[in-house]
């Protein structure tokens, strides 16, 4: 058996998987070695970031039995030849929720207390004193209701927000949840909130959803912030609700293009935080990573359901499965 770990690994964390698959080979592949190392793998886990794997010439080969993505998203390796193939998949959803969380509040609570005015007039060494926004009061609407989203959710309550949500499994609504909608109630939701928060996967039917139509519907002055992936929103419609006013801010972590272009106008706006795709990049992340694939692996081994196991039609796992 192959093993490709294709994440940054140290010799502690190859000797933790061997001690699980003794009689495994493992492979500690560098970003630009992905494509190539997981041909030849009975197990991969990772996350190609520079050179996408070529999966239709991976499922060809008929090698390959198990993705461990080290990352919640699954848009880098679900492909339509992986979607149809017999290879299993999970992902690493709800691993960096509180990361994620701590994160998406960094941005939000920096836009409305100001930071990027006051960032810019103390790069000029001036001293300026004016209004902020409030967080507690606020319908804050969480699209996307995972385990990021839930995580959040949990942590806004501390603020006296009104929180709606939208999840495509819209049940078992917690308490602190006012309203939870299933999906095609975006617009409900998008109408009611004073801040979005996007937490969705990027899949077929959230790509691009985040329109200059849907941004109309939001409340004159809203915040969005986007902690999931850049292409869920389309970006020129947001630079125009920001350059007209209708949005008073707006925080990134994510991006349509990654790096964002030095050409991007987002750059010089005066309401945008942006944030280089680090929500989950804390110290702890390879450690955390690496726990949940020897999880995952020992049950791989004897058989047993995995944990995260992803629903290859919808894009993630659904809840309960595995857990």
């Amino acid at each position: 058996m192959r093993i490709v770990l294709g994440y940054p690994v140290e010799d502690r964390h190859i000797q933790q998987v061997q001690a699980i698959a003794p009689d495994a080979q493992i492979v500690a592949a560098a970003q630009p070695e992905i494509p190539e190392a997981v041909l030849d793998a009975d197990i991969f886990c990772g996350h190609a970031k520079e050179r996408p794997v070529p999966w239709d010439q991976v499922v060809a080969r008929g090698r390959l039995q198990w993705i461990q993505s080290s990352a919640a998203g699954m848009d880098h390796c679900l492909t339509p030849e992986v979607v149809g193939s017999s290879i299993v998949v999970t992902s690493a959803s709800g691993l960096f929720a509180d990361q994620v969380a701590e994160q998406t509040l960094a941005l939000l609570l920096g836009l409305l207390r100001g930071l990027p005015v006051f960032f810019r007039a103390a790069a000029r060494k001036e001293f300026i004193r004016r209004p902020t926004a409030d967080l507690h009061g606020t319908t804050v609407g969480i699209a996307g209701f995972g385990g990021n989203g839930r995580r959040l959710a949990e942590l806004l309550t501390h603020f006296r927000t009104r929180i709606w949500a939208t999840d495509y499994f819209p049940i078992e609504r917690p308490e602190y949840v006012e309203r939870l909608l299933p999906p095609e109630q975006l617009p409900e939701l998008l109408a009611a909130c004073d801040i979005l928060i996007l937490c969705v996967p990027l899949t077929n039917q959230t790509r691009g959803m985040i329109d200059g139509p849907a941004l109309a519907l939001m409340p004159p002055g809203a915040v969005l912030i986007n902690v999931a992936r850049g292409p869920v929103v389309v970006e020129s419609a947001l630079v125009a609700a920001l350059e007209a006013g209708h949005l008073s801010g707006a925080g990134l972590d994510v991006t349509e293009q990654e790096p964002l272009p030095p050409a991007s106008r987002l750059w010089d706006l005066p309401n945008v935080l942006i944030t280089p795709h680090v929500g989950a990049q804390s110290r702890s992340r390879y450690d955390d990573a690496t726990n949940l694939f020897c999880e995952n692996l020992r049950r791989f081994l004897r058989g047993q359901e995995l944990v995260n196991r992803v629903d290859k039609a919808l894009g993630f796992p659904r809840r309960g499965e595995g857990d």
